[in-house]
């Protein structure tokens, strides 16, 4: 039976610095330019906004930041135009978010 030290002896090989230029190197091949959206776009989701904070319906946001897109969803509580931010009520409590971070919202009822 040959008793190899499997990956141990490879190990070695991989410094952390190298390490870390692979991680930055992939993590930026993932990343997403942010979507110029025109008036129609910004019209049609402010009017989405106003729909499910007067129905007080569950809604999904797809905002762009740090490279990509994340969805979040819950229930609109305010809207502040003056700091341009936008409070949603979601089961793990009451989240902000700015307005020039979203991309799409849908009502889900």
């Amino acid at each position: 039976m040959i008793k190899d030290r499997g990956m141990k002896k490879w190990q070695g090989m991989m410094l952390p610095e190298h390490v870390a230029v692979l991680n930055k190197f992939f993590g930026e091949k993932k990343r997403v330019p942010k979507p110029d959206l025109n008036e129609w776009d910004l019209h049609a989701n402010e009017e989405t906004l106003q729909i499910a904070l007067k129905r007080k319906c569950e809604m999904t946001i797809k905002m762009w930041w740090d490279g990509g897109f994340h969805f979040r969803g819950g229930i609109i509580k305010d809207v502040d135009l003056s700091k341009r931010t936008i409070d949603v009520d979601d089961p793990f409590g009451l989240h902000t978010y700015m307005l020039d971070s979203i991309v799409d919202v849908t009502v889900t009822e």
